[in-house]
Order: C-alpha cells, then structure tokens, then sequence
C-alpha cells in the first residue's frame, strides 16, 4: 500500500509542471496581441484606352494596346525601340479614318524574338525555337518560303501563317 501512494505522489509531481507549462501557455496566448488584420488587394488592372500601331523606323512594327497612363516613350519601347535611321527630332503621328483598312501585323521572321514568333498560329515555344535555330545557323531568310525548310512546318502551316511574316526590314 505504501508503493501504491509513492507511484500515486511521483505521477502527480510529474503531471504538476506539464500542468503548469499549459495553464502558462493559455494565459499568455489569451494575453498576446493579434494586431491589426492584414487587408489583401489586388492592384487594379490597367485601364486601356485604345490599340495603336506603331509603324516606321522602330525594330517591331505594330499594333500595341496603349495604356492611359502611356507616352510615347513606352509605346517605342513596347515595338522594341527605334532603329538608326530614325528621326527622333520629327516623330509622325497619324490618325486613320474608321473605314480606313488596317493590314495585319506582320512579324519579320529574321529579328523576332521567341515569344514574337509564338504569337503566330500553330507556332508554340519549340517551333519559335527551331526558327531561331535555322536562322542561326543559315542565316538570315531571304524569302518566307524558306520556312518550309524549318523543322516542324510544312507547307499547311506556312500557308496559314504567310501573310502574317515578312523578312524585310
């Protein structure tokens, strides 16, 4: 009987500062302060005032969507800056008519970049890069037809992407 009150006074005297570790632990965490609640917002989308096309002496002719907050400054830095031959002291800005045609954008397939050439249809990342890859080691193109030779497009989809390429400057 006498062991039996021994293991009972050596279980609570091991129970006891658990006991006080978690009663401890309560009070404090009750105690703790939450601070202030964190708000989460998205910045809002910009808001775009119409497209335009930049055209001329800049390295990616096109048509860009312009911004609000946009100058003239980010729309020739969006067509990939301007070129040497380019008269910076007499920009042109033109107004078209609304009946006025508008030509699809052509990508010139001897300075575009790999997300360029994606935005063509049926051109995915691997076929971009095989074109760069042609042109790497052939050369720039002499005519769009030359795609043809490039691994991955045939003539199916050279006839759907032809009137959207050049190799011009």
């Amino acid at each position: 009987m006498r062991a039996s009150r021994f293991i009972n006074k050596r279980v609570i005297v091991s129970l006891l500062p658990i006991a006080v570790i978690i009663a401890g632990g309560l009070i404090i965490w009750s105690r703790a302060d939450r601070g202030q609640a964190i708000e989460i917002t998205l910045a809002p989308e910009r808001e775009r005032a119409c497209n335009i096309q930049v055209a001329g002496e800049v390295n990616n002719p096109g048509i860009y969507p312009l911004d609000k907050e946009y100058n003239i400054e980010d729309m020739l830095r969006l067509a990939g800056g301007i070129t040497d031959n380019a008269d910076i002291d007499l920009p042109l800005l033109y107004i078209s008519a609304q009946n006025e045609g508008q030509s699809p954008q052509k990508i010139n397939i001897n300075q575009a970049e790999g997300w360029l050439l994606e935005a063509l249809p049926g051109i995915g990342e691997t076929r971009a890069q095989a074109i760069i890859e042609y042109r790497e080691m052939n050369g720039f193109f002499r005519d769009i037809r030359e795609l043809i030779q490039v691994e991955g497009i045939g003539e199916t989809l050279y006839e759907e992407i032809k009137h959207l390429v050049t190799v011009s400057d």
